[in-house]
Order: C-alpha cells, then sequence, then structure tokens
C-alpha cells in the first residue's frame, strides 16, 4: 500500500468525523480499508512464517499455522 492511499484513507476518516461522506466516498473508503488490511494480514503472515521460537534448553522451532 501506498503513502497516498494511506493518507487518502486517513484524509476520508477526518472528513467522515466533520460531515458526512458521499456514496462514492463512502465506497472509496471502504475497498481503500480493505486493501489495507490485506496488506497488513500479507505482512504479518510473512512476518510470522519467518519466525523461530528458541527454547531455554536451546532448541528451536518454526511457528506453525493453526488448522480450523
Amino acid at each position: 500500500m501506498t503513502d497516498e492511499k494511506i493518507e487518502r484513507i486517513n484524509a476520508l476518516a477526518k472528513k467522515a468525523k466533520t460531515e458526512e461522506l458521499t456514496d462514492a466516498e463512502k465506497k472509496e473508503q471502504q475497498e481503500l480499508r480493505a486493501e489495507y488490511v490485506a496488506d497488513f494480514r500479507k505482512s504479518l503472515k510473512a512476518q510470522l512464517d519467518n519466525t523461530v521460537v528458541i527454547n531455554p534448553d536451546g532448541s528451536s522451532y518454526k511457528l506453525k499455522q493453526d488448522k480450523k
């Protein structure tokens, strides 16, 4: 996500606090937020995939995803 898109999310949020957003602005805000959340989850997953836990005894293991 680019800095411009994040700035736009913030601008829409600020505007929503002071006045009503148009339908087009609401749709844009929802799309930008969905993109932001998807990027955040992707980044967090990548970080967790590369995380190694080291036990006090010196052994280590990678984190595994829970299967629901």
